[in-house]
């Protein structure tokens, strides 16, 4: 019987129809509260479609990607690579995501082969170890809101403050989530930086409601992600516990900015993420 993590595994390992061309699947329960494809969802498969084209002695160090339009769950979505450069050092890759016949999404992803060099990071924030937490499922229900939670997700996530959702203690800029895969993952670190990848687009434009007591779906709220970028500085494992510190600098103009830090259990800084999103009030 397939679970939730191995649903997740199959929906990055895409299909190669064409060189340089992939097809991406759907999930296999689409989650009735999104209205549109994932914004996690088609930035890991993306970035699996430039992974297939690179040497496998290089990893991913960076990624930018702009979202264009909202992506259509009933169908596939067509991966197409450009190969920008491959140097000695780095190569790099384009990705454009299409769906009928138009560009929904487009990442520009860096990889480079394995080098020595200077050597220093932020500490991790000390915070509640994730054990000492309860689960997402386990807060829903104690606030009597368990029917939100109408499939089982692959990604474990423990907030360490009380969520958005849960508490609209108006002035708070920064929030603190544990996250990692609920059962072990295969060792391929590119399916590992595309799990991560996935899930990093999940808790971070909530960030950026904080401060002014919102929560995702509040009705006058038109929320989407606009762009995204992350780099990734060490190795990491996706199904090992990882806390991801958020903080949101400024919100102006409709949008709304929010800035990520991916620490292991041991403290190393492994992945910095930015994201700017649309936060329009409807009239």
């Amino acid at each position: 019987m397939s679970t939730p993590v191995q649903d997740l595994i199959d929906l990055l390992d895409l299909e190669p129809i064409e060189v340089n061309i992939f097809r991406g699947a759907q999930p296999k329960e689409n989650n009735p509260v999104l209205q549109r494809v994932f914004g996690g969802q088609v930035a890991g498969q993306a970035l699996v479609a430039a992974a297939r084209t690179v040497e496998p002695d290089r990893a991913v160090h960076s990624l930018h990607a702009y979202f264009l339009r909202p992506g259509d769950m009933t169908i596939p979505i067509l991966y197409e690579v450009d190969h920008i450069r491959d140097g000695r050092s780095f190569t790099t890759r384009r990705v454009v995501a299409i769906q009928h016949g138009r560009a929904i999404f487009n990442l520009q992803a860096s990889f480079q082969v394995p080098e020595e060099g200077y050597d220093h990071s932020e500490p991790m924030p000390n915070v509640t170890p994730p054990e000492d937490l309860p689960t997402t499922d386990e807060r829903l229900s104690a606030a009597g809101l368990g029917w939100l939670q109408t499939h089982e997700r692959p990604i474990d996530v423990r907030h360490v403050e009380d969520p958005v959702y849960l508490n609209n203690d108006i002035g708070r800029t920064v929030q603190h989530v544990w996250i990692k895969a609920k059962e072990k993952l295969p060792d391929d670190p590119i399916l590992h930086t595309c799990v991560v990848t996935y899930t990093s687009d999940m808790t971070l434009l909530d960030t950026a409601l904080l401060p002014h007591g919102k929560v995702f779906g509040d009705t006058g709220l038109q929320m989407a992600s606009l762009d995204h970028a992350m780099w990734f500085h060490r190795p990491f494992r996706a199904d090992e516990w990882l806390l991801y510190a958020q903080h949101t600098p400024s919100a102006s103009g409709a949008r709304g900015l929010a800035e990520g830090k991916i620490f292991t259990r041991e403290g190393d800084l492994v992945i910095s993420v930015v994201q700017e999103g649309l936060i329009r009030k409807r009239r």
